[in-house]
C-alpha cells in the first residue's frame, strides 16, 4: 500500500509541474513522467493491458509527437501574447472551481468504505480478449472498418497529385 501512495505523491508532483513550468519541453517531459506514474498505478491495480496500452500509445506515440511539434514551433518569450486580466480572472475562477471538487471529493472518500474484490483476473488481457471477441466482436470489428477507412482517407489526401506537381 505504501508503493501506492509514494506513485500517487509522484503523480501529483509531476501534474503540477506540467501546469507550472515555463518552458513547453519541460511541461511535456513532466506530462510523459505523470503518465508513467499513471502506468505503474495500472500495474498495481492488476491492469496490464490498460498498463500496456498507456505505455505504448500515450507515452511512445502522443506524447513523443507533442515534443516534436513544440520543438519545431520554436516558441520564444517575443511571440508570447500578453494575457489580458479577463483571462487571468476566469483562470482564477477555474481553479477555485477545481479546488471546491478537490475537498469534496476527499471529504466523500474519507467517508467512504473500501471492499475486496474477489475475482483478481479482472484487467487480463486474457479475459479482456474473452469478452472482446464473444460479447463486442461486432462494435470490435466495426471499429477496426472505421480505423481502415481513416488510413485509407489519411494516405489519399496525403498522396501528391500528379498534375499540380
Amino acid at each position: 500500500m505504501s508503493l501506492f501512495y509514494v506513485v500517487a505523491f509522484l503523480s501529483i508532483i509531476f501534474a503540477l509541474l506540467v501546469i507550472f513550468t515555463k518552458n513547453p519541453v519541460h511541461s511535456v517531459l513532466y506530462l510523459i513522467a505523470t503518465f508513467f506514474t499513471f502506468t505503474i498505478h495500472y500495474i498495481i491495480l492488476n491492469a496490464q493491458f490498460l498498463a500496456v496500452v498507456n505505455f505504448i500509445v500515450y507515452m511512445g506515440a502522443i506524447m513523443v509527437l507533442f515534443l516534436f511539434v513544440l520543438m519545431l514551433m520554436n516558441l520564444n518569450k517575443d511571440t508570447e501574447p500578453m494575457k489580458s486580466t479577463l483571462l487571468k480572472v476566469v483562470g482564477a475562477i477555474a481553479g477555485g472551481c477545481l479546488l471546491v471538487t478537490l475537498v469534496g471529493s476527499m471529504k466523500t472518500l474519507s467517508s467512504a468504505s473500501t471492499t475486496a474484490m474477489d475475482n483478481t483476473g479482472i484487467g487480463l488481457v486474457e479475459n479482456l480478449g474473452k469478452v472482446l471477441f464473444s460479447d463486442f466482436l461486432l462494435p470490435f470489428e466495426l471499429s477496426s472498418i472505421l480505423l481502415l477507412a481513416a488510413m485509407v482517407g489519411a494516405v489519399l489526401l496525403a498522396k501528391r497529385d500528379n498534375k499540380t506537381a
